[in-house]
């Protein structure tokens, strides 16, 4: 059974134990690397898969679908978490684009991923302070979900599930959302997938056992090459970016 309160009170436990306060926004792509043996990877996983984790007895792992927006990418994650951490049904999710799923189980995700990004008492602060009394409009939503980091969707999703918005607004909120956001002064990077020569990226654990291989000169240079290649770093491979930019000291 869908328990909000157990959900928003993991979600806060979580960022706690994460380094970061029960209320404030996160940078959630940031903070995931406290995940003790956690490998992220963000790859295009097609229109309907937004994202899978992998947890085993060896295995710590979130591929994440770099082709959707990126409010949607923080979404996904934050959904991944709930399962890496707090789901006892399966320890391989391929995870549906969709967020009115019909498990339970991914229903918890999803509501677990809002309060993360979202805390209960946070939002219902942010709202007074942007609405005061009044209804929710548009530009309200979207100040939302640019504080909060949220997809559009997803904070539509989450004001209707509290009643703060009726599900018949849905299709007249969802429309014109990049041009309005960009008309009320925003940047409109929420909105947009990854760009597409940084699509395919490894992060976290992985590379970490790799450089502890280059380290104790336990494999050959060639191979270490292989490895980050195969993790879709050919930057640290060849040292790509300091060569392009002739980087000496960094601002």
């Amino acid at each position: 059974m869908l328990d909000k309160l157990d959900l928003n009170t993991k979600a806060q436990e979580l960022r706690e134990l994460l380094g970061e306060d029960a209320n404030s926004p996160v940078d959630i792509f940031s903070l995931v690397n406290q995940v003790q043996g956690l490998t992220l990877v963000f790859y295009p996983l097609g229109e309907n898969i937004s994202g899978i984790c992998v947890r085993d007895r060896d295995v710590r792992l979130i591929a994440i679908n770099s082709s959707m927006s990126y409010g949607r990418q923080r979404f996904s994650l934050a959904h991944e978490l709930y399962h890496l951490c707090y789901d006892d049904e399966s320890g391989f999710n391929v995870c549906s684009k969709k967020l009115d799923p019909k498990s339970e189980n991914e229903r918890c995700a999803d509501q677990f991923a809002s309060y993360f990004l979202a805390p209960y008492k946070s939002l219902r602060t942010a709202i007074r302070k942007t609405a005061g009394e009044s209804p929710l409009s548009m530009k309200h939503v979207i100040a939302l979900e640019q504080y909060f980091g949220m997809s559009h969707l997803a904070m539509l999703w989450r004001l209707v599930s509290e009643g703060l918005l009726t599900a018949d607004a849905l299709d007249s909120y969802s429309c014109g959302v990049i041009s309005a956001a960009r008309s009320l002064g925003y940047d409109d990077k929420l909105y947009k997938p990854t760009p597409a020569e940084l699509r395919k990226r490894t992060y976290g654990h992985y590379l970490k056992q790799v450089e502890e291989l280059r380290q104790k000169d336990l494999v050959s240079p060639g191979k270490i090459d292989e490895l980050l290649l195969d993790a879709f770093r050919d930057d640290i491979a060849f040292g790509l970016d300091e060569e392009e930019q002739g980087v000496g000291t960094i601002d």
